[in-house]
């Protein structure tokens, strides 16, 4: 996962890529850190798949804007929209399944 500033992260959806992941977590979550390493799992399976990640303690106003209910969070953005928030991180093979529709639209 990349990590990002705030700046880096909205420049990044300004430019409107077609498909943007962006993971949202905070650094004392226990259930973030598990689910990063979900995270870097999918990642290494699918080498096409960026996730830029983001500590929403330096980014409040991104969390209000796009109204983030609770971390860990991993936001899908489509053209610079949110499309999808994934909230439950239960295995690696539900998260991947989940995301896996946005993933082919990457290989295409």
């Amino acid at each position: 996962m990349n990590t990002v500033t705030i700046e880096q992260l909205e420049e990044n959806l300004s430019n409107k890529k077609s498909l943007t992941f962006v993971y949202l977590y905070t650094p004392l979550c226990g259930t973030c850190k598990l689910a990063s390493k979900m995270l870097e799992v999918i990642e290494a399976m699918e080498p096409s798949l960026e996730i830029l990640s983001l500590n929403i303690n330096h980014a409040p106003s991104f969390a209000q804007k796009w109204k983030i209910e609770s971390v860990p969070c991993l936001y899908v953005f489509q053209n610079g929209l949110g499309v999808e928030r994934v909230y439950a991180f239960h295995s690696v093979a539900h998260v991947f399944e989940t995301i896996k529709p946005y993933l082919n639209k990457i290989k295409s």
